[in-house]
């Protein structure tokens, strides 16, 4: 099954015609106090993978938009691209790495694998950034218009931080949403003392000691990060199966369950060349002594710069969860980060508990729904009304757990009967 993704998608990412006739239909401009604003947009990565990377370079751009993040999804999942190239003056000014997707009968261009990005922001060179104030309001909405509509119906682009890094995104003048959702991070500094200083320094420190006490007195623990290429692939179909159980105990659908899915993390480890920029980084506290061997916990980072994202994470429901190892292993990776120069330590998109015990920093997140044609207004109207819907819902406490508790109820599998 995995061979046959990655051969399938991979015909579809590079070995489509792009001849000129191609790109020409594909192609707007518009002149801009700032000069000429010119969009084009390719079906293929390839051609542009010298001025991705010249882009991906640049810290404020999101790790998950990298050529290497998007290549891997493109390999796995096939969908169609429609990849916007925008340039100022012919100089490289901004690349949208999207793609087609489509929902009943919408068809949504959105940024590559949505579905597991936490931080979107497309790749802006620090160029165009500091003029799109500049620009007229509706110059760059005109030019998505003109340039998109003939492959979709809808540009919908989530989870944007407007402000991030002291500086504005460029595309905050579209049509937009704020997401339903925040990020949660934790500003780093040089040692875990100066980092908690912030928290509950004393309640934290207490909780840690409190974990390594009850693990010791079980045998002991390991912190480990494997390198070697068939280590983290075990341990990555270690986090599958921990998650589908967590999932399924929960009543809730397991989003990593698809081949197209896991086969995305896997070729991520794949991607992985060393030093302190990686797509996917695992983690674990492996038990010594009575549990000998055993995976408590995992966790999978994420790495560009000073900037570090957690991805996932899952335990082992039936390994001592009273010495709480998910959280152990959050303070282990945390120290680990702060100690390797990283100034932020980002748990992602969603509001948790354990999100907010460890963060004192908020990001808001905003959606991009800009209709490319009629079908498109009617998409993004009710896009606007769920994300409204879910906002309200998530802002009474006692609502949210009602419905949450009423979903687990409605999907969760029966347990067999005993034979008794």
């Amino acid at each position: 099954m995995r061979a046959q993704i990655r051969h399938d998608a991979m015909a579809f990412a590079e070995d489509l015609p792009d001849d000129g006739a191609t790109v020409e239909r594909n192609r707007a401009t518009v002149n801009t106090p700032a000069g000429r604003l010119s969009l084009t947009v390719h079906q293929r990565m390839k051609p542009l993978e010298k001025v991705w990377r010249q882009l991906e370079a640049d810290p404020w751009n999101s790790l998950h938009h990298g050529y290497d993040w998007c290549r891997a999804w493109v390999e796995t999942h096939g969908h169609p691209l429609a990849i916007v190239e925008g340039r100022l003056n012919d100089e490289i000014a901004f690349l949208l790495p999207l793609e087609i997707e489509r929902h009943y009968l919408v068809r949504n261009v959105r940024f590559i694998g949505s579905a597991f990005t936490n931080f979107n922001s497309g790749l802006f060179s620090a160029g165009f950034r500091s003029i799109a104030s500049t620009l007229p309001g509706p110059a760059l909405e005109t030019l998505l218009v003109n340039a998109l509509r003939d492959h979709a119906d809808l540009l919908s682009l989530t989870n944007i931080p407007f402000d991030w890094r002291g500086e504005r995104h460029p595309l905050s003048a579209l049509p937009h949403i704020r997401n339903q959702n925040a990020s949660f991070q934790l500003p780093l500094c040089a040692t875990m003392e100066e980092t908690i200083a912030a928290l509950n320094a004393k309640s934290r420190r207490k909780k840690y000691r409190a974990q390594i006490r009850k693990l010791e007195a079980a045998g002991g623990f390991e912190h480990i990060r494997p390198t070697k290429l068939a280590e983290q692939q075990a341990l990555l179909e270690r986090f599958f199966q921990q998650k589908a159980a967590r999932f399924a105990a929960g009543g809730l659908p397991n989003v990593f369950q698809p081949a197209e899915t896991q086969a995305f993390f896997r070729m991520l480890l794949e991607f992985n060349r060393g030093g302190s920029d990686v797509p996917l980084e695992l983690h674990a506290i492996r038990l010594t002594g009575e549990h000998d061997g055993k995976i408590a916990a995992i966790t999978g980072l994420s790495r560009k710069g000073d900037h570090v994202i957690c991805q996932f994470g899952s335990i082992d429901d039936g390994l001592m969860t009273e010495a709480s190892p998910g959280e152990l292993l959050f303070w282990l990776v945390i120290e680990r980060s702060a100690l390797s120069g990283a100034a932020l330590f980002d748990f992602g998109i969603g509001d948790q508990d354990y999100k907010r015990r460890w963060c004192t920093v908020q990001t808001v997140h905003h959606d991009v729904l800009l209709p490319l044609r009629p079908a498109g207004h009617f998409a993004a109207m009710t896009h606007r009304s769920l994300t409204r819907t879910k906002t309200f819902i998530k802002g009474n406490p006692h609502l949210y757990t009602l419905i949450q508790r009423f979903r687990a109820q409605s999907t969760a599998t029966p347990a067999p009967k005993s034979e008794d």
